[in-house]
């Protein structure tokens, strides 16, 4: 099938099998490997992106699915710098051991952190259920989570 739609600020227009899951599509096809794989039933949070400004698991979705869409990756939030203070604390509170949920991680820690400028410690454990950790215990996680959302209000201040 005949896909289009962008990804992370460019178009793409692509043969898919209909088959072909977005997450594979992304690391197969377009080699953003930041995209990670590891439940692929999608409890894990590995394979979090954004599609339409909502966040959603990429192991559980089509890449025909996507067709006309904007699809935001780790790699496009990144580059221009949209987690940029988020990545940093994370580095700096030792929220990131293995690495291989951090871009999940990250993707759902900046849903968060958009619509919620004060989330209370429970709100942030609360909206990152869905990714697992299997290194940190997540206390690091909602520490560096924490940390982003009170220097982005000290800034705005």
């Amino acid at each position: 099938m005949q896909i289009s739609l962008e990804v992370n600020g460019e178009r793409v227009d692509v043969q898919v099998l209909p088959r072909v899951n977005l997450a594979d599509f992304l690391r197969e096809h377009l080699h953003l490997t930041g995209t990670h794989v590891g439940c692929e039933h999608g409890v894990c949070g590995a394979c979090t992106v954004r599609l339409d400004g909502e966040i959603v698991r990429a192991c559980l979705m089509l890449a025909v699915q996507a067709h006309g869409g904007s699809v935001q990756t780790i790699e496009g939030l990144s580059d221009s710098d949209e987690v940029a203070d988020l990545q940093a604390a994370f580095r700096d509170r030792n929220a990131l051991q293995c690495g291989y949920c951090t871009p999940g991680m990250l993707m759902a820690a900046q849903d968060l952190l958009t619509q919620h400028a004060d989330p209370s410690r429970e709100q942030i454990r609360e909206h990152l259920s869905g990714n697992y950790c299997r290194c940190t215990g997540y206390q690091a996680i909602i520490d560096a989570v924490e940390s982003t959302a009170r220097s982005r209000r000290e800034r705005v201040s």
